[in-house]
């Protein structure tokens, strides 16, 4: 397995994440930021950030297995999440945790980073997901 993911002594714990991946395959998959948008390009879960999350990760997943990778392959993730404060963690992990067994998103999740932003490119868009996997 290309990647290996821990949390060295002395970094915080617990966290649903581990702080650091290393990678030694050769091939760099790049999903760029997938959002709740289903192939036809309706959203679902309008107003919902645990349903968006959900999907964002799904479509994640499906960017993933299109270039031979699962979250396995993941050495980061980043989320982007409209309007974020610390009271919507409760909603943004039940998306995760929603879907983790049905795309195989490992528990600890693979390192990641959560950031708040104004908006994303379209309105009603809560959250958009982008990961950087390595692959032999």
């Amino acid at each position: 397995m290309p990647v290996r993911r821990f949390t060295p002594e002395g970094l915080p714990q617990p966290t649903p994440y581990h702080h650091v991946a290393v990678g030694t395959g050769t091939t760099h998959v790049h999903v760029s930021g997938q959002t709740s948008s289903l192939a036809d390009g309706t959203s679902v879960a309008a107003g919902d950030l645990s349903g968006q999350v959900a999907q964002a990760l799904r479509n994640t997943a499906r960017g993933l297995a299109g270039a031979g990778a699962t979250f396995d392959d993941v050495l980061r993730l980043t989320f982007y999440v409209t309007e974020w404060a610390p009271e919507k963690t409760d909603a943004f992990m039940a998306g995760a945790e929603s879907v983790a067994d049905e795309i195989g998103l490992p528990r600890p999740f693979p390192p990641s980073s959560l950031i708040g932003v104004e908006r994303l490119f379209a309105p009603g868009v809560l959250v958009e997901v982008e990961a950087t996997a390595l692959v032999d």
